[in-house]
């Protein structure tokens, strides 16, 4: 079984230049894809000189992540796609493992890998670290990473087991799967499509397993699309955990008397994050809060497709999963001090 090994571009020659010699070099056996959204900065040209074997995949425009893989996977023919950032590092052996799952388990839809830090290569890197999961309120949250904490590999986590999301930066999934949910939800943009689209398998079938495989190492530079600080990351951060949350959970955003749903904690948890924002003068990030919170009340009309879509998933699904194993990441951390997954009470 080959894999098909698809990386997203858009004016990343130096990145490519960097990390894509260790793709081709420890990905013998498998086709490597580039989909360029339009690059105007020779990528193609570093790449069709340097590596003519790379299959080059053209968009007209920049699509962003997540419409740049829906229009570029459609020209890709194998049946398990692993879509890699292109600041990722790839090791040795970081296929073998997957692949031995993917075989072995049939019931195994997505796989993500151990990412650690490029820079600093004994720690965990944000984007993923050891697998992700997500609370009650939409939260996500990972071995090795809450928030802000990111820890030390210091093999903790060496186990292989099932996760609620994996990450973007190295995202192995089967065709069928992906092709079934019509890929990546393109109002997405940026930021928390793989969440949502791992959150959406959960809700076709318990069965479907989402795994982490320890034996498969990446590094990943991080920050390719934005900084971690970058206030636009922090807009579709909250914009995206909304739309997440109302897409995947059956929660319409109404307002009762009575009780306080899940959407209104959130968006009384995003005022307090703003204003703590303002009266420490970062007023780029108070502006970038507001504006996503503004833009998901000033768009239900697009939330209704996609809704109906999900309710009907949803409905289908006899067994609702229960994809949460903490109530609240934010309790957690600010509260109870715990700052490591280790040390959270699972229920």
């Amino acid at each position: 079984m080959r894999i098909a090994i698809v990386i997203l571009n858009w004016n990343g020659i130096k990145l490519l230049e960097k990390f894509l010699p260790s793709v081709v070099k420890h990905s013998e056996n498998h086709t490597i894809y580039v989909i360029d959204n339009n690059s105007d900065d020779k990528s193609i040209d570093f790449i069709t000189n340097n590596f003519p074997d790379v299959k080059i995949i053209k968009n007209e425009i920049n699509y962003g992540y997540a419409k740049g893989y829906n229009k570029g996977l459609k020209h890709v023919k194998e049946e398990i796609y692993c879509l890699l950032n292109n600041d990722v590092e790839v090791t040795k052996n970081w296929i073998n493992p997957v692949l031995k799952e993917f075989v072995e388990n049939i019931k195994t839809v997505v796989v993500q890998p151990k990412i650690l830090n490029y820079n600093k290569r004994e720690f965990f890197e944000y984007a993923g670290a050891a697998g992700g999961f997500i609370d009650y309120y939409g939260y996500p949250y990972c071995r090795g990473r809450i928030f802000n904490e990111i820890e030390q590999d210091n093999g903790q986590y060496d186990q292989n087991i099932d996760i609620f999301w994996a990450s973007g930066a190295c995202f192995f999934i089967r065709k069928k799967v992906f092709n079934s949910l019509n890929g990546f939800d393109e109002h997405f943009y940026n930021h928390m499509e793989e969440i949502d689209l791992c959150w959406r398998i959960s809700n076709l079938s318990n069965d479907l397993k989402k795994k982490f495989i320890y034996q498969s190492t990446v590094y990943h530079l991080g920050g390719g699309s934005f900084d971690y600080n970058n206030p636009k990351k922090l807009f579709y951060n909250i914009r995206n955990q909304r739309w997440m949350i109302i897409k995947n959970t059956n929660v319409l955003p109404h307002f009762n008397f009575f009780t306080i749903n899940r959407l209104q904690l959130i968006n009384l948890i995003n005022i307090i994050f703003a204003f703590f924002q303002l009266i420490a003068f970062n007023f780029q990030h108070f502006k970038e809060i507001i504006k996503a919170m503004y833009y998901n009340h000033s768009f239900k009309d697009g939330y209704r497709i996609p809704i109906e879509q999900n309710y009907m998933l949803v409905r289908s699904n006899n067994k609702k999963p229960k994809y949460y194993v903490i109530k609240s990441i934010i309790y957690n951390y600010l509260i109870l001090k715990k700052r490591k997954y280790s040390q959270l009470n699972k229920s």
